[in-house]
């Protein structure tokens, strides 16, 4: 499995970014696909991400501001962020699991100034 992740950059504080990450090669049984995030000096964590065809979990930090959505024909998933704080600032890396395999995208710097 190969991921494709784009669509970071420097916005302000109170803007939008959308992220994208296209999925390529075996992924038949992917079962989980997300998003997860490094901020400087931080442990990565998980953003958003969900099991295919059910409900998404989300950080409580990013509730009502981030939305992760799929497009299943593109193999892609988007994550629209909404509402940017300096503290979503990091290094944003797509995820994916199949089986007990675990798929990482190139990481995509987004920074939120103030």
């Amino acid at each position: 499995v190969q991921l494709q992740a784009s669509g970071g950059g420097l916005v302000q504080g109170g803007g939008s970014l959308r992220l994208s990450c296209a999925a390529s090669g075996s992924i038949f049984s992917i079962n989980f696909m997300g998003w997860y995030r490094q901020a400087p000096g931080k442990q990565r964590e998980l953003v958003a991400g969900g099991i295919s065809g059910d409900s998404t979990e989300y950080a409580d930090s990013v509730k009502g501001r981030f939305t992760l959505s799929r497009d299943n024909a593109k193999k892609t998933i988007y994550l629209q962020m909404n509402s940017l704080k300096p503290e979503d600032t990091g290094v944003y890396y797509c995820y994916a699991r199949r089986g007990v395999n675990n798929y990482w995208g190139q990481g995509t710097q987004v920074t939120v100034s103030s």
